[in-house]
């Protein structure tokens, strides 16, 4: 099967949209510059369809790669027919290509490969032809000083016979089937672990989140993919063992009826080599196997839900550029503050005491209040760790005399960010305390901005994210963040090294190159302007050009998304209309009047038009909401706190395929499980919330010893 044809066959799409996208993606076309700028080439098709292209063109390259490694071991065991050549060029998934590749693959020393240095191997192809009527005497002629007895002839050849059933893949195909179809998940307690309670941090205790799998059996088949990274989570600390079963009578039936055809010694003799190829070989291997591909899917799950939750955080609201006072709250060691100038810059730092056992109130008011006014602070940034519900209530009493609002941010990932490269690069004379307060700030500037700074898997918005498959979990986030900055669009002035280098075409060397030419040049006044920066040439100019801004550049369309290969073509418009390129941006009335289809050319067509269109209606707008202020019930500061029935609002801080987390405000946020969402059926649970949502959910189950807080969604 060919490339296209294959991709074709999985995503069902179009001939001509797959090979175009093939080739633009040989080209190292990105996904943003391929979805934005050659909707014509592509048939319109989006990111996520162009992701899959792309997904199913890598496991193809893959396939192909084995094959020809396989197809070369082969040739070189002198084994290579034009039968074998056909069979691994036609195969289509790797397992079916192993299973071929099996008989042939060089094996460490096993029982059977004993067997055939004891020159039994004629013994047990005697055997299996089931054609022997004395068998006893016939082995006799295999016994030796290594095979001393009749019966050690026998159990050789068996260890053969045994290898010989595990390469069948008709067989492994059959057992195979038998596991998708019927095989349970089991787990058992593993005592001596759970009971040990002889570390400072009882084991126990750590065992207790597992609790509900000490006695588990499930369809392999049905089982969620939370559950079961959750019940692999528990077997990798210890906790319980882990089986996969089938009916192992009923298996070992089907195999015997697929190769026994006689009723004499030779039978009872291959009947032995199948239980022994079945318990020793076939069924080890294949129910790994089968709890492989499903771990392997539950990683797809559970990145899918992180990749989900991360492109929504990313694109959270942010509240721009103003002028913030970060707080990172604390107790006995206090909370920081920094302020920030509306771009980001550190302008002043220090530690106040309001809380206990310093209780420095009124002094934590006097600077708080003196500090909004000599920087002229537009809002207040606290972040919603240890501490933050008083920071809060008492930030909240002081009477300013500007009007100033007040924020609580998460701080997920902040202690990362503030102990990183980047952080010491950027504040290389501050301690760590300071930087995480500056992220604090940052992040309710532009959210994206600054989490864009940290690994993607510290934010903590995903399921078991240190349990999946981490290199597609690296790759799968790294082209969320790449398609949120791109979908936003990069101030070149301003974005940091880190922002920049997820710009597409631009990577970390190219993104380096740009902050040392803006140091060394001052600020870009033009997209052409970008040509000069080192390493920078005409192919990554093509792909990022489009996302990146020159704010009060000479050319309007500098400051759009409207990409510089166009701009003679908008120049003609303009022309057209006797009119300047800055008279259309914004004006809506004279945009819906031009003949959109006199424009339309071997390269141009109309979705690049309405695109041009909607970009000079509103040149770099923002597709992001503006920040809300947001409040938790005062009433409710630790889990005693709360009561069944109670009405809280909070916010939505981590999606899950069970449900949503929701942060109520207290130190253990509250389960809203996907049965307590809605009262109809809820298939995915990114349709019903959004992480960062402000919602109203209502108590309805509280476990003060195992602090576990079950909701539901009322509003």
């Amino acid at each position: 099967m060919q490339l296209l044809s294959y991709i074709i066959q999985q995503t069902q799409l179009s001939s001509k949209s797959v090979e175009n996208t093939i080739s633009l993606l040989n080209e190292s076309s990105t996904i943003p510059f391929i979805s934005r700028y050659r909707k014509e080439m592509t048939g319109n098709l989006d990111e996520v369809q162009i992701g899959d292209i792309l997904k199913y063109k890598e496991i193809f390259e893959a396939l192909e790669k084995r094959k020809k490694a396989i197809l070369k071991a082969l040739e070189e065991q002198n084994v290579l027919t034009d039968e074998l050549t056909q069979k691994v060029t036609s195969s289509v998934d790797l397992i079916a290509l192993e299973d071929l590749y099996l008989p042939f693959k060089k094996k460490r020393k096993t029982k059977a490969e004993t067997a055939r240095l004891q020159g039994l191997e004629p013994l047990a192809k005697m055997m299996m032809s089931q054609r022997v009527n004395n068998l006893e005497a016939t082995a006799s002629k295999f016994t030796s000083n290594e095979v001393e007895t009749i019966e050690n002839a026998l159990e050789g050849a068996r260890f053969i016979i045994a290898e010989w059933i595990n390469e069948r893949t008709d067989i492994r195909n059959n057992i195979r089937q038998q596991i998708e179809r019927f095989a349970t998940i089991s787990t058992k307690e593993v005592k001596t672990k759970t009971n040990d309670t002889s570390t400072a941090l009882s084991t126990s205790s750590k065992a207790q989140k597992f609790k509900d799998y000490f006695d588990w059996n499930e369809s392999l088949k049905n089982i969620p993919s939370h559950r079961l990274l959750a019940i692999l989570r528990a077997e990798k600390e210890g906790f319980i063992r882990v089986k996969i079963e089938i009916d192992d009578e009923k298996a070992i039936q089907n195999m015997a009826n697929r190769i026994i055809r006689s009723q004499n010694d030779c039978a009872d003799q291959i009947q032995l080599a199948i239980q022994d190829a079945y318990k020793r070989l076939l069924y080890p291997s294949l129910s790994n196997e089968a709890l492989s591909i499903a771990k392997e899917k539950a990683d797809e799950d559970a990145i899918i839900v992180f990749s989900k939750n991360l492109k929504q955080l990313l694109l959270g609201a942010p509240l721009g550029e103003k002028r913030i006072l970060a707080i990172d709250p604390g107790f006995r060691s206090g909370c920081k503050i920094v302020c920030l100038n509306e771009q980001g810059d550190l302008e002043h730092n220090e530690t106040i005491f309001p809380h206990a056992p310093q209780n420095q109130m009124i002094e934590a008011i006097k600077k708080i209040s003196f500090l909004a006014d000599a920087h002229k602070i537009d809002a207040i940034a606290i972040g919603n760790g240890t501490a933050s519900r008083e920071t809060e209530q008492f930030v909240k009493k002081i009477q300013f005399k500007n009007p100033v609002d007040v924020f609580v941010v998460s701080e997920a990932g902040a202690s990362i960010y503030s102990a990183s490269k980047i952080a010491r690069d950027e504040f290389p004379n501050y301690d760590v305390t300071v930087r995480g307060s500056v992220s604090i700030g940052r992040r309710l500037q532009d959210p994206l901005a600054e989490l864009v700074k940290i690994d993607a898997k510290s934010i903590g918005v995903g399921q078991y994210q240190h349990d999946v498959d981490q290199t597609k979990l690296k790759k799968s986030l790294d082209t969320v963040v790449e398609s949120c900055v791109n979908t936003i669009g990069i101030n070149i002035n301003t974005a940091s090294e880190s922002l920049l280098s997820y710009v597409s075409g631009i990577g970390p060397k190219i993104a380096q190159n740009i902050i040392t030419y803006r140091n060394e040049n001052g600020s870009f006044t033009s997209r052409t302007a970008i040509k000069k920066v080192p390493s920078l040439g005409a192919k990554a100019f093509e792909q990022a050009a489009g996302f990146l801004r020159i704010k009060n550049a000479k050319n309007p369309l500098d400051d759009s998304a409207v990409h510089p290969e166009n701009y003679a073509l908008v120049d003609k418009i303009a022309k057209d209309n006797k009119k300047n390129v800055s008279d259309f941006i914004g004006n809506k009335e004279l945009l819906v009047k031009i003949p959109l289809k006199n424009y339309i050319s071997s390269t141009v067509g109309l979705p690049t038009l309405e695109d041009i269109v909607k970009e000079l209606e509103k040149p770099g707008a923002d597709p992001r909401a503006k920040a809300k202020m947001f409040s938790f019930d005062k009433n409710i500061k630790t889990i005693e706190d709360l009561r069944i029935g109670q009405l809280l609002p909070g916010i939505v801080n981590n999606i899950t395929n069970f449900g949503c987390f929701v942060n109520i405000g207290i130190k253990e946020s509250g389960l809203i499980h996907v049965s307590n969402l809605s009262e109809t059926f809820v298939k995915d649970v990114s349709a019903i919330v959004a992480l960062q949502q402000q919602i109203i959910a209502k108590v309805i189950e509280v476990d003060v010893d195992r602090k576990r807080i079950q909701l539901a969604l009322v509003k």
